[in-house]
């Protein structure tokens, strides 16, 4: 009987963290694709580093879609990023805005006024 209690709390508690934890950006929105191909356009470039856990947060947010944002890798092109200013990462550069950190997709949509689309 005691391992049947165990078993049953293990149950929960699986069920709880998968059903508490935040849902990731791809399943709130239907348009990521169009809206990354978007603030590329509107010439919003991402400056980041591969060990950097806030800029592998913010690729996330894109999902498979990151691959139509324009991103620069700071370790492999140290001269554009210095060029660019870029202090801290990950940064993001929207025509004479600077906004450096994790930033909201609503933050990234108000600053392009490119569409995003809410499931």
């Amino acid at each position: 009987m005691k391992w049947v209690g165990v078993a049953i709390l293990a149950v929960v508690i699986v069920l709880a963290v998968v059903l508490l934890l935040p849902k990731s950006a791809s399943s709130k929105y239907k348009n990521l694709e169009a809206f990354a191909r978007c603030l590329t356009d509107k010439g919003a470039v991402m400056y980041g580093a591969y060990w950097c856990s806030h800029c592998k947060a913010q690729k996330a947010e894109f999902g498979a879609s990151f691959k139509y944002i324009k991103y620069v890798e700071c370790t492999d092109e140290p001269k554009v990023c210095e060029t660019a200013r870029v202090e801290g990462y990950p940064t993001w550069k929207i025509a004479s805005t600077t906004l450096v950190g994790e930033q909201l997709l609503e933050t990234l949509a108000s600053q392009t006024s490119c569409f995003l689309e809410r499931k």
